[in-house]
């Protein structure tokens, strides 16, 4: 049976003082779905709850043999405009990933959306981090809903 994939959506701006708890409910959430053989786990390379994500799979790997980490991006200068230590944190996740997927070339409106239904669309469930009903995790959670993609919420999930 072929191994199953869980793309990631959340927010930007994560509280601080959740961080830890959440980085926690992670590695537990990454750790069960992998022993339902979820081994492939695709993030979108935004900051907050992306980035927090993709470093918890990276840093599993050691523990869960074959667990991957597939980089869904919306556009090479993704980055353009981020300050110099987000864009140096990205590097390392992006060195470290095992496949890097760009759905467009260039930044255009609507490259997010692509980038989002392109998780969506390739991944067996979603582990998401929601607590707004407005902007793009939101549209992401409601794509996943329209497609009949299973959600798991760590935070609100509304």
């Amino acid at each position: 049976m072929p191994y199953k994939t869980c793309c990631f959506t959340g927010h930007r701006r994560l509280p601080p003082e959740e961080i830890p708890a959440l980085r926690k409910r992670l590695e537990e959430e990454i750790r069960r779905l992998y022993r339902e053989d979820f081994h492939y786990f695709a993030a979108g390379g935004a900051l907050g709850f992306d980035t927090l994500a993709a470093l918890t799979v990276l840093s599993l790997r050691k523990e869960l043999p074959g667990l991957r980490l597939i980089l869904v991006l919306p556009c090479i200068d993704q980055t353009r405009g981020w300050p110099p230590q987000d864009v140096d944190l990205y590097d390392f996740i992006k060195r470290r990933a095992d496949k890097v997927v760009y759905t467009g070339q260039g930044y255009t409106p609507g490259c997010m959306h692509r980038r989002n239904r392109t998780l969506v669309e390739g991944s067996d469930c979603c582990l998401s981090y929601l607590t707004r009903r407005s902007g793009g995790t939101f549209y992401t959670v409601e794509y996943c809903r329209k497609q009949g993609v299973p959600v798991i919420h760590l935070g609100a999930g509304l």
